[in-house]
């Protein structure tokens, strides 16, 4: 029954997701691809927290990188693969040198070295106008065509964007399913008991931060033609806080619960509009709210209902 009930809702998911680009404004169809490569950047932060069990505020910086090196190619004449494969190769590698103080520090003082890395990222971005266009950035970002299409108007670049999502959706539910899955959670709840089972905690540590640096390059590959002018502005630490934000609120080490923290987080400010200057006041609220009740997230409280309504099933039996 619960997995019935779980696939019609998926189902209605789908179908909403579909269907709503023609009923909204072309404004709305931005904020939904908006949502569709915010969950992709969080689904990569995921698996470094919350599989993997590392902390990392760098997400934003590897999602700048990925969205400054697509934009600078093709708006320099190279293919938009060509930027696309490249901005998660190099987030990729990236991640990789970046993952070797994740195996000398730990929690906040990991959270600190990420922290510097956005900060230098940022400034790079900043400064070095000869590569990124300092404060002025990079606009008239084309975007790509498929098969012979245009993914010009907001409608059918939305569509890009959402397979995408399907496309990393489905390589993740493979990951976190297979022994490298396994193997992150064992190094997440005891790296010295993972390394005595023979787990090489080093080499994982270091592929959950090159994976999710990857996705974060592919997040950014998606964004720059989405908005089709970047500047460094949207990738400082506050994205990286962001997106945290969206894996903590949706559900650390949950698999839906990027999507549903990026809902959180991107959907719910805009559908709060109607307050006019409060929305952000209730927004802030309701997010503390939540993280008192449940630190787990709304599905780590949906699974807490869960467990409780089955340990209270017997009881109820005469």
């Amino acid at each position: 029954m619960r997995r019935l009930l779980a696939a019609v809702a998926l189902a209605l998911i789908a179908a909403f997701l579909l269907a709503a680009p023609f009923a909204f404004k072309p404004y709305g169809v931005f904020i939904l691809g908006m949502w569709a490569v915010m969950s992709i950047a969080a689904i990569g932060l995921n698996l470094t927290l919350g599989y993997a069990g590392q902390i990392s505020l760098a997400q934003a910086a590897f999602v700048g990188i990925g969205a400054y090196v697509t934009a600078y190619l093709t708006t320099h004449g190279w293919p938009f693969w060509s930027g696309y494969v490249l901005a998660a190769l190099a987030c990729f590698a990236i991640g990789w040198l970046l993952g070797y103080p994740a195996l000398r520090v730990q929690h906040h003082y990991l959270a600190f070295v990420t922290l510097a890395f956005t900060t230098l990222v940022y400034l790079v971005f900043r400064n070095e106008e000869w590569l990124t266009g300092g404060i002025y950035g990079i606009s008239n970002i084309p975007r790509p065509s498929v098969l012979g299409l245009s993914m010009e108007p907001p409608r059918a670049f939305y569509y890009f964007c959402l397979a995408h999502l399907v496309l990393v959706s489905l390589a993740t539910w493979w990951l976190i399913r297979s022994p490298w899955g396994r193997a992150f959670v064992a190094v997440r709840e005891n790296p010295l008991r993972a390394l005595s089972l023979g787990v090489d905690t080093r080499r994982y540590t270091l592929l959950a931060f090159a994976l999710g640096a990857g996705l974060g390059g592919i997040a950014g590959a998606l964004y720059a033609p989405l908005v089709q002018y970047i500047d460094p502005s949207p990738f400082a630490l506050g994205l990286s806080l962001n997106l945290l934000l969206m894996v903590v609120v949706g559900g650390s080490g949950y698999f839906f619960g990027p999507y549903l923290g990026a809902v959180v987080a991107v959907l719910l400010p805009e559908w709060l509009r109607f307050t006019q200057g409060y929305y952000l006041m209730a927004y802030a609220v309701l997010v503390v709210f939540l993280m008192a009740v449940s630190p787990a997230g709304l599905l780590g409280l949906a699974d807490r209902l869960l467990r409780a309504r089955r340990a209270a099933a017997p009881r109820a039996t005469p």
